[in-house]
């Protein structure tokens, strides 16, 4: 059995998840909006949105568990994952059948308002038929059952559910804030950071919380409790710099050649091409000696890249085809193809 605290044992992101919603980090005006309304014990449907790991799901766990405590908050709060259960057959009897029970009696020692919680994350995953199963569901039932939507993004919850909620944007965190709670757990751990670990740890992770506790905890498994710069690169998957400014030097001299073998070379070492183009990306837009079109036409290609490797296309063509465009907008010649026809 792994000791107590090791690197092995329980997850950090559950371990040291807040478990009341003033320790939700970097959500001022979201934090202080709800505790005024779980003052007055009437709680809107709320409708959480913004980047992965800056707090939502969260902030609404600590929420239900101030208003109705361990033991209530298992009878009263229902949680799903809508991206798992997303059709309209769940919303008409799963999540309809709990939002029409009765509310019993409350628990001693916590406010207990008289309506359930029901909890959808990732609620931008479910069908339009189902939003629009829910919206009904929301109006028949709203004295008794009050909804939290979390998602990613707001634009994919139709306006008529939107309209019904308190909305709510999470921000994403600040390096601040990343390493005061960074800071914290380490002490807990007895972990210690070398200089400049902590800088790269908020670079890796990008504003998401979730990530820079998991990226801290893999590099404590892997290398020990001493975390150096390359310790936190290497569990973060970040690709080193001087092979993505190798890429877009091979790129700026026009050599297709020498382009295709540093891809080559990168995608047999292993390196996600969704980090390799999110890198160059930063490389290019902070480059001072290149225009702002031409910028664009490689952020441009950068995007539709990024989307074909979500949908599955071949990562090594996709960053071929990207090397390809950015050798054209830097040699000012015209690439032929179905984007630049």
């Amino acid at each position: 059995m792994a000791p107590e605290g090791s690197a092995y044992g329980q997850p950090w992101n559950e371990k040291y998840r807040p478990k009341v919603i003033t320790d939700v980090s970097h959500q001022d005006a979201v934090v202080s909006t709800l505790q005024e309304a779980m003052k007055t014990n009437n709680v809107p449907h709320l409708l959480f949105y913004g980047p992965p790991g800056t707090g939502k799901t969260t902030t609404a766990l600590a929420m239900v568990q101030e208003l109705y405590g361990p033991t209530l908050v298992k009878s009263r709060v229902m949680e799903l994952n809508a991206s798992d259960e997303r059709g309209i057959n769940v919303v008409r009897h799963k999540i309809k059948q709990f939002a029409a029970t009765a509310v019993g009696q409350g628990a001693p020692g916590y406010p207990s308002p008289p309506y359930k919680v029901i909890i959808l994350d990732e609620s931008d995953s479910m069908t339009t038929d189902a939003q629009n199963a829910l919206r009904r569901t929301m109006e028949l039932y709203t004295k008794v059952t009050r909804f939290v939507l979390i998602c990613n993004y707001v634009s994919r919850i139709i306006e008529p559910i939107a309209s019904r909620c308190a909305k709510f944007r999470f921000k994403p965190l600040g390096e601040e804030s990343i390493s005061d709670r960074i800071t914290s757990i380490c002490q807990k751990e007895g972990v210690v950071m070398e200089e400049g670990a902590m800088e790269a740890l908020g670079s890796a992770c990008g504003g998401d919380m979730r990530k820079a506790i998991s990226h801290l905890q893999s590099a404590v498994r892997l290398f020990g409790n001493t975390v150096r710069v390359q310790s936190i690169l290497e569990a973060a998957g970040v690709v080193p710099s001087e092979r993505v400014v190798e890429l877009l030097e091979a790129c700026r001299g026009g050599s297709y050649e020498k382009a295709q073998d540093v891809v080559v070379r990168l995608t047999k070492n292993g390196y996600p091409a969704l980090q390799i183009i999110q890198q160059l990306q930063e490389l290019v837009m902070c480059a001072e000696d290149v225009s702002d079109d031409k910028k664009a036409r490689i952020c441009m290609r950068l995007a539709e890249v990024d989307k074909a490797l979500i949908d599955g296309s071949d990562e090594m063509l996709q960053l071929l085809d990207c090397a390809s465009l950015a050798i054209c907008a830097f040699t000012g010649t015209t690439q032929v193809g179905k984007y630049d026809a």
